[in-house]
């Protein structure tokens, strides 16, 4: 099958391209970069994006798919449609289900699910057995299975030690270990540590909880000369340590996640628990801290981690209500709108951000616009401008703080592995 893309500007700065032109695809691969005419190609399906955006497929490297385990919640498909319709071609789903990613097979099994889809999933795998802390998992048998990074997410590794050999094992596949960082000791809490949760009466997080295990972790990969990523950035000292580090040559990367660049602990004053998310809600010093970070790149990509919670569980009281929000549909909106729109990231900046560097930490192939290479689209409008509604969410979880908010730029359509996902649609091609 041959379809046409019409008008697109072509933009990838990863290959130093911005040009308009048309793109000529053909069972999945792309035939042709420039103006095709169509005299010659009967049954071609073309498609009309007249000054929309073409980028390599987005890429979240931080996603709850909840399966196997807490299909309730979400499931790999129906967090892949949800994927696909923020306007992303693959994603890597966190450890934390039931079982634990901490067996090959439990790989294989998010994997078989997923080997039809638009979205490439690709699984990160336990530090440790069942992710208690206890002993590490078989680290090499699960990256031999298609892990393609490490972590005990939900929680920081249990021990220095833990930590020094997982970096060492990993290291000797090139690999991350991505990693919580929150000390257990003074966890616990429902929200930031501020004015705020001293005036709700609620318990509460300091940043210094995040700062500990970040500056472990930088240390011990200083010292094993392994790959430290930072999961879900939230404090300003946060920042500091990565950028001090990232100076002095040590392997450290970091992500954000949008909330934490969007909202502030204020927003818990609601008392909704759509606004409870570990790490906590900051403070405004902490969110500029955040976008800083991303526009001097110490804060390498952004991340949605995309959490789902059903209504059931969210309708709690503050304090007994699970942590995390969905993020994949409203992730790119929101770095378009707070960040591109605002003039705090180039366009460049945002597709580095959202598409390059998250599969560079994963040592995951980026996609190129090239003739003969495989099509792994996004194609943006930026301009348009909507209202955010839940209702619309491909997930089976609708736990967001974002339902009804202004967003400016979005996904129209996605294309990978010779399937378009346009109009709410999913169509070979």
């Amino acid at each position: 099958m041959e379809i046409l893309l019409k008008g697109l500007r072509l933009f990838n700065p990863e290959q130093n391209m911005d040009i308009n032109s048309d793109i000529l695809i053909k069972d999945g691969i792309i035939e042709k970069i420039g103006n095709v005419d169509l005299s010659n190609h009967s049954g071609i399906k073309v498609f009309d994006f007249s000054s929309k955006v073409c980028v390599p497929g987005l890429y979240d490297m931080h996603v709850h798919l909840r399966e196997p385990g807490g299909e309730d919640k979400e499931t790999v498909i129906s967090g892949s449609n949800s994927a696909a319709a923020g306007g992303y071609t693959g994603v890597a789903c966190m450890p934390n289900t039931n079982p634990a990613i901490d067996s090959a097979e439990v790989v294989k099994f998010i994997t078989d699910r997923a080997k039809d889809h638009l979205v490439d999933v690709n699984p990160i795998g336990a530090v440790t057995k069942g992710r208690k802390g206890d002993a590490l998992a078989p680290m090499l048998e699960l990256y031999d299975a298609g892990a393609v990074g490490f972590s005990d997410d939900g929680t920081a590794v249990k021990t220095a030690s833990l930590l020094r050999n997982a970096l060492e094992y990993a290291k000797m596949i090139d690999s991350p270990i991505i990693e919580h960082c929150e000390d257990e000791s003074l966890a616990g809490g429902s929200m930031n540590e501020s004015s705020i949760s001293t005036e709700l009466g609620l318990p509460s997080i300091p940043t210094v909880a995040e700062d500990l295990i970040v500056m472990r972790g930088i240390l011990l990969a200083e010292y094993t000369g392994g790959k430290i990523h930072i999961a879900h950035i939230s404090s300003k000292r946060s920042v500091e340590l990565v950028r001090e580090a990232k100076s002095r040559g040590i392997d450290v990367t970091a992500e954000a996640a949008p909330h934490h660049f969007t909202l502030t602990d204020e927003c818990v004053r609601a008392f909704d628990t759509n606004y409870k998310m570990n790490p906590p809600l900051r403070q405004q010093k902490d969110v500029d801290a955040i976008i800083e970070g991303l526009q001097d790149g110490t804060i390498d990509c952004i991340a949605s981690d995309h959490a789902p919670h059903s209504i059931e569980d969210k309708e709690l009281e503050y304090i007994y209500a699970p942590n995390g929000i969905i993020g994949l549909e409203t992730q790119l909106s929101l770095t378009l709108t707070e960040l591109y729109h605002k003039g705090k990231l180039t366009l460049g900046q945002v597709v580095e951000k959202l598409a390059i560097n998250p599969r560079k930490i994963l040592n995951l192939e980026i996609p190129q616009i090239l003739e003969g290479e495989i099509a792994n689209f996004t194609i943006l409008d930026l301009d348009i401008e909507f209202k955010y509604d839940i209702k619309s969410s491909k997930s089976r979880s609708k736990n967001s703080p974002f339902h009804g908010r202004e967003l400016k730029g979005k996904s129209i359509a996605v294309i990978n592995n010779s399937q378009i996902y346009v109009d709410g649609q999913f169509q070979n091609i």
